[in-house]
């Protein structure tokens, strides 16, 4: 991954600097009607984002959090396979451009293709990538085009859904996703990390796997979910630092917050994912980590690291939410 590339900082800047002058009265207003279509049902042929004031507001609403979690799961593809490098990318409801910042962070000049359905969605994510100083970003092309059937994408590299399938009725939901994976070499889907949004994961993971691609991350194997259905979900948080904009449009006083995300990424090309994943937060007690692991062998599981496994202790208080374990330098705990 290249660290000297586009960061939430920088993003942080070009927003500050086109968002300026927005009264946050006006930003609130149009957060308070994006919330109420994301929280209801919107149809496939109305854009969530229609004209300027909803989309600046989105822009400090939502763009650094999609952005983060975009960023994870790029990470996660990074650490399953290392020395792959993306040529081309398309954005499938890429809206302002968050997770084409995620990508040029993550690899320098992937050619990316940006396309959603609305136009002032399109032109704000042209503004902040020309504001960006990023060459691939200003050289992205941004069209609009309607996601849903019938969406034709030409053969790329990387392909990037990200907290779009809740706009989209189960069918449309299901085409898009087997249009991705008949482009694509890769492709990452991101959700909310909430039951719904975990279903949708789910179902986007299936029919990857049914067109022939390979779960990279962030589970450990391409079989079943053995979560059962229902009685849990499988999703990680991304820390997310609020500008004072940010604050001001959602109302809060903490300088961050915790994106919660779900998420899927899956390859046509060999990786290795990961050992096993931490699933939750890990508790740390008195002289031991309990981590709640998904492993290869599909088993859900608690493992308890005391300070008797030496090193492996020291890493498990080290070790976050959605970190493969063990790390892989070291073995695995006796018995795990």
């Amino acid at each position: 991954m290249n660290a000297t590339l586009p960061t939430a900082e920088a993003l942080r800047a070009a927003l500050a600097g086109l968002l300026d002058g927005l009264p946050p009265k006006q930003a609130a207003q149009a957060v308070d009607r994006l919330i109420a279509n994301y929280r209801g049902t919107t149809p496939t042929d109305a854009p969530v984002l229609r004209d300027r004031s909803d989309v600046a507001a989105y822009a400090a609403y939502r763009m650094p959090a999609t952005f983060e979690a975009v960023r994870s799961a790029l990470a996660a593809l990074h650490e399953a396979a290392p020395d792959w490098v993306p040529a081309t990318h398309t954005d499938i409801g890429g809206g302002t451009g968050a997770a084409s910042w995620a990508v040029a962070g993550a690899w320098e000049g992937p050619r990316t293709t940006v396309l959603d359905w609305a136009e002032p969605a399109l032109a704000l994510g042209r503004e902040l990538a020309e504001v960006s100083g990023v060459p691939a970003l200003r050289a992205a092309e941004w069209r609009r085009a309607r996601i849903g059937a019938g969406l034709e994408l030409a053969p790329v590299d990387l392909v990037t859904v990200s907290y779009v399938l809740k706009e989209l009725t189960a069918d449309v939901r299901s085409a898009l996703v087997d249009t991705a994976a008949a482009a694509a070499r890769a492709v990452v889907v991101v959700e909310p990390g909430t039951p719904d949004g975990y279903a949708r994961i789910i179902e986007a993971r299936d029919r990857l796997i049914a067109a022939g691609l390979k779960v990279a991350a962030p589970c450990p194997h391409s079989d079943a979910c053995p979560i059962e259905p229902g009685t849990d979900w499988c999703h990680f948080a991304a820390r997310v630092s609020r500008s004072s904009l940010h604050r001001q449009v959602k109302g809060g006083s903490l300088p961050y917050e915790d994106e919660k995300f779900s998420y899927v990424v899956a390859t046509r090309f060999d990786t290795e994912p990961v050992r096993a994943r931490v699933t939750r937060k890990p508790q740390i007690r008195k002289g031991q980590v309990l981590l709640d692991l998904c492993t290869r062998d599909e088993a859900l599981r608690r493992s308890t690291v005391t300070k008797r496994h030496g090193e492996l202790y020291r890493a498990a208080r080290d070790t976050g939410w959605g970190d493969e374990w063990p790390p892989p330098h070291l073995p695995s705990p006796s018995g795990d």
